[in-house]
């Protein structure tokens, strides 16, 4: 890849995004941009209690990511940049599913949407979007594999709830068509130990970049 590119990797909780990142870095030597779970102050808490910590912890994401968003367009410049989830979907699907549920108040959601709304006219679009769909169950076993105490209480309902969210706001997106956009099926494929996965997901990116 000699010009540097946009890579952002979507999907739901558990559904591969985390391997594939891995896989594009040690494939094409670019550089990881990760979400900042691990440094989200209420991410334990919002497990416990969506409704009492649904806002604090998406108002945390939405500033954080923005700002990874900035450090990942300096180093756009210069060099190619694969992202595991973008800022879109913290809003359009995790953020958007508390304010359904009425975890996030009317109030507090026109604060959040300004905010929001604002960060994204200052963003500029990636040059791929890579959406990864699986079903709940695999995503279920996912999470029971990868042992994070704070998802093992997940609701089957939430994951549910959030895949539809995503094959809603994947369609707009690729409706948009900001950048190309293109859908991986990781119940099928396996692109950490399967050689021919590998040749076909790698296929995929470069006909695109």
């Amino acid at each position: 890849m000699p010009t540097p590119r946009y890579i952002a990797i979507a999907g739901n909780i558990g559904c591969g995004k985390s391997s594939l990142v891995d896989f594009i870095c040690r494939t094409y030597k670019v550089e990881p941009f990760f979400e900042p779970n691990a440094t989200n102050p209420y991410l334990v808490d919002f497990y416990k209690d969506m409704r009492k910590w649904a806002f604090h912890s998406q108002l945390y994401f939405l500033t954080h990511k923005f700002a990874i968003h900035q450090d990942l367009e300096k180093a756009r410049g210069r060099r190619t940049v694969v992202q595991d989830r973008t800022i879109f979907e913290d809003a359009e699907v995790f953020a958007a599913y508390m304010h359904r549920r009425g975890f996030i108040k009317k109030r507090d959601w026109g604060v959040y949407q300004d905010l929001y709304g604002t960060i994204c006219s200052s963003l500029n679009p990636p040059d791929i979007m890579i959406y990864l769909r699986a079903p709940v169950r695999t995503i279920r076993q996912r999470i029971r594999l990868r042992g994070r105490p704070e998802e093992q209480k997940i609701p089957l309902s939430y994951l549910r709830t959030l895949n539809k969210l995503y094959e809603e706001w994947f369609a707009g997106y690729k409706k948009s068509k900001k950048s190309p956009a293109i859908v991986l099926d990781t119940e099928r494929l396996d692109y950490v130990t399967d050689l021919i996965d590998r040749l076909d997901v790698r296929k995929t990116i470069e006909k695109y970049l």
